[in-house]
């Protein structure tokens, strides 16, 4: 139920809603959600993973709101509600187009006690967001965790991901192992081991480890059709660590060998295992970061 007083708002803002609501049915986990914590909650991965997934990434301050009815928003969860959001372009720090000064979208968020929804006039949000075919100003928000509050980033750390993923020499995006091979050397504990990863558009992208007697083991990635044995491991909190550390496969598929030889496949298996170590995990903090 809407309890504006002002009976032109409370039109206009039903309208608003129920229009949005048309525009198509979304799952709950592709509206958003204010996040209850601060700044830590977000890591590189949360960030890169809305970045990458979003038409838009817009600086706005909420004008005003409007309850939709439980039985106009399909796929709420318990204990939430569904918000229709006019917001105000304050900065539009990543997309094209003109996107325009008034914006609109749906937000699911907790209700109080009393089942009341929370006030977000006047609060400023990042919003990570698709835009919607023919319809200017209305937002698809990408994810519970898609409309953050000023305060849970820290805006220069932010641009500095935007800024990363709109270079045009950005690492391509990996689907997994293609193929493996490993090569002992003439002495005891030297060898050798490519591994060539499965990027988008058949890019090149392929993993070195090689092992010294009397050294500790040392590994590094090219992007290019060279095997440069010089190649170093990504810096974290990269784009390039984020390709690796957050969608490569935990082991070394048996399918990727090149060879039949048993003792090569556990070489090249220790020396994947040895990477992802190397890499550490893909630490994300968001349940429902976009796919």
């Amino acid at each position: 139920m809407l309890t504006f007083g002002n009976q032109c708002l409370e039109k206009r803002l039903l309208a608003g809603a129920l229009a949005l609501a048309g525009v198509a049915a979304l799952p709950a986990a592709g509206l958003a959600q204010v996040p209850e914590t601060g700044l830590q909650r977000y890591s590189y991965a949360d960030l890169a993973s809305l970045t990458e997934a979003a038409d838009v990434v817009v600086k706005a301050e909420i004008r005003d709101q409007a309850t939709v009815e439980p039985e106009r928003s399909p796929g709420l969860l318990p204990g939430q509600v569904r918000i229709y959001v006019e917001a105000r372009t304050l900065a539009l720090l990543s997309g094209s187009g003109a996107l325009g000064e008034d914006l609109r979208y749906l937000v699911d968020l907790p209700a109080d006690a009393k089942g009341k929804p929370p006030k977000l006039k006047g609060h400023e949000v990042y919003l990570f967001a698709r835009t919607v075919p023919a319809r200017p100003g209305e937002l698809q928000l990408l994810a519970s965790s898609a409309q953050v509050p000023l305060a849970a980033l820290d805006e220069t750390r932010l641009r500095g991901v935007l800024r990363d993923f709109a270079a045009p020499d950005q690492p391509p995006k990996i689907s997994g192992i293609r193929d493996a091979l490993s090569v002992a050397g003439n002495l005891a504990g030297e060898s050798e081991t490519q591994i060539f990863l499965e990027a988008e558009r058949d890019r090149p992208a392929s993993i070195t480890v090689i092992r010294r007697p009397g050294m500790s083991p040392a590994w590094g990635i090219s992007w290019s059709e060279i095997l440069d044995q010089a190649a170093r491991p990504p810096e974290p909190d990269t784009v390039a660590w984020y390709r690796l550390a957050c969608f490569l496969p935990d082991s070394l598929p048996a399918s990727a060998s090149l060879t039949r030889d048993r003792a090569a496949f556990q070489r090249a298996a220790q020396d994947y295992d040895f990477v992802r170590q190397s890499l550490g995990g893909c630490e994300r903090h968001l349940s429902d970061w976009p796919r």
